[in-house]
């Protein structure tokens, strides 16, 4: 594993492109290690879906007072909210930032008109999920991500160590070879917590109005109807 340290502006490749995911979490234990001890300020994004639970397991063991950041929009699941509560208990040293928006609902719908979500669903998530990102990653070399490659079709590319012209950051994204199988397989052999929602047939969890129950374990039931299927975390261009 390499010791140099990547920053947005010196990027020039995944170090990691030709580890072979050999071990037992596809090597992401050990890009985690790396990414922590390289970086002074790192901050894991977490949706506390089924990714993001594996995620924080795997972040514990490398850094037990790791920082993550929850972005709030405030119309999530109340099981969201439970699982983030269950997850505070059983990892204590961790810090959870619960970061909101600068408007609330009520603020955005009389700025923007009410149920935003439903006629530009792009700029409700700019509103609501980017610009906070934004704030929360201002300042931090690198950021964590649970992004795998089997999601989808633009997240097929994603390597264990990217730069991200969004947010002018290093993104860090170690389950990029794990599929939904691993991740469910993790959970259960470590009896860890997770959304109760992913039981009832919801693979992808967001936001109330915009997650819908899908058949499959990818993105099928986000934006259900929409030509949508990114909020923006995990593309260039600005909604």
């Amino acid at each position: 594993m390499t010791n140099t340290v990547i920053t947005y502006d010196n990027f020039t490749g995944d170090p990691f492109s030709d580890l072979p995911a050999d071990d037992w979490t596809k090597r992401a234990l050990d890009v985690l290690d790396w990414a922590y001890r390289s970086y002074d300020s790192i901050t894991y994004a977490c949706s506390f879906g089924a990714e993001g639970i594996v995620l924080i397991d795997l972040i514990a063991q490398v850094k037990e007072d790791a920082k993550i950041v929850f972005l709030d929009t405030g119309i999530h699941f109340q099981e969201t909210y439970d699982l983030i509560d269950k997850v505070k208990k059983r990892y204590p040293s961790l810090t959870i930032e619960m970061k909101q928006p600068e408007l609330t609902l009520e603020e955005q719908a009389e700025e923007h008109g009410s149920a935003l979500w439903k006629r530009n669903p792009d700029q409700c998530c700019f509103i609501r999920k980017i610009k906070p990102l934004e704030e929360a990653l201002t300042g931090v070399e690198a950021w964590v991500s649970g992004l795998r490659r089997e999601q989808s079709l633009s997240r097929s590319n994603t390597d264990f160590v990217n730069k991200d012209d969004r947010f002018r950051s290093v993104k860090v994204c170690p389950l990029i070879h794990w599929t939904w199988d691993d991740v469910w397989s993790y959970i259960r052999s470590n009896e860890l917590e997770y959304n109760v929602l992913h039981d009832e047939g919801y693979p992808s969890i967001g936001c109330i109005p915009c997650t819908f129950k899908a058949e499959s374990g990818g993105r099928d039931g986000r934006w259900k109807g929409m030509d949508k299927t990114e909020c923006g975390l995990h593309t260039d261009g600005q909604s």
